[in-house]
């Protein structure tokens, strides 16, 4: 990965780093004088090389990656606002609407980047369905769309409102240009905010019907926040709470 993300940089004339880089396992058959790894050779020696040859490209690149700073001279934003409804029965997360507005410079193709709201439906993807299973031998487990989860449809919000901005003039970008695919895929994170929140509340409503004390609402809600995790935080239990509360 290394080798494959440095292979664009020419470092000294010395070409491309995916021909000079590789990599073979630590034996006699690949090294017949390799020597040990006694003396904690490897967890130090070794380290410190990696270490150094870090710091060397930090050095180099440091130019590089202020250059390109002063290029892009401003940067991406959005915002969003969603309402969601959580299935205390099954864990299932609803999108009711959802409104988006993102700045796009001066829009290139507004048609483009009023598609880039599928990068909205991919961010709620990662943070609420797929979930990326993996056995003990690193491999993974699901085999297909019956185990593996990904947006559909139904994923899609109610009410979806999306809306670009055009900020104006960007001398230092391309025809005052923004790249627009970043905002909506990170703002796909207030999905898993909202669903928080209402499983907040459904804890909390739960423990006024067992007559206790609401002060401690402190949970853990993974990522992607499926349907079972969901339900296990605010799940049957909560009805069956509630019906009692209303037979008492």
């Amino acid at each position: 990965m290394t080798a494959f993300s440095l292979s664009a940089i020419q470092c000294d004339g010395m070409g491309d780093f995916l021909e000079k880089i590789r990599i073979i396992q630590a034996d006699t058959l690949s090294l017949v004088q390799g020597g040990l790894t006694a003396g904690s050779t490897t967890s130090e020696c070794s380290c410190e090389a990696v270490r150094i040859c870090c710091n060397i490209l930090v050095e180099r690149l440091t130019p590089i990656k202020e250059k390109f700073q002063e290029q892009m001279g401003s940067v991406e934003w959005g915002i969003l606002i969603l309402e969601v409804e959580v299935n205390l029965l099954t864990g299932q997360t609803t999108i009711l609407q959802s409104d988006i507005i993102y700045d796009c410079g001066q829009s290139l193709n507004p048609a483009v980047d009023l598609g880039q709201k599928g990068a909205f439906v991919q961010g709620i993807g990662f943070f609420m369905l797929e979930e990326y299973l993996s056995n003990s031998d690193g491999l993974v487990i699901p085999e297909g769309t019956w185990t593996y989860k990904i947006p559909t449809v139904g994923t899609i919000p109610r009410q979806f409102n999306v809306e670009i901005m055009n900020s104006g003039h960007h001398k230092k970008r391309l025809i005052s240009s923004k790249a627009s695919g970043e905002p909506p895929l990170l703002l796909a994170v207030s999905v898993h905010c909202a669903t928080r929140v209402a499983i907040r509340e459904a804890r909390k409503q739960l423990l006024h019907w067992k007559g206790l004390n609401e002060s401690d609402l402190t949970f853990q809600l993974e990522i992607p926040a499926t349907m079972p995790i969901v339900k296990k935080l605010c799940g049957l239990e909560n009805v069956e709470i509630y019906l009692q509360s209303l037979l008492s």
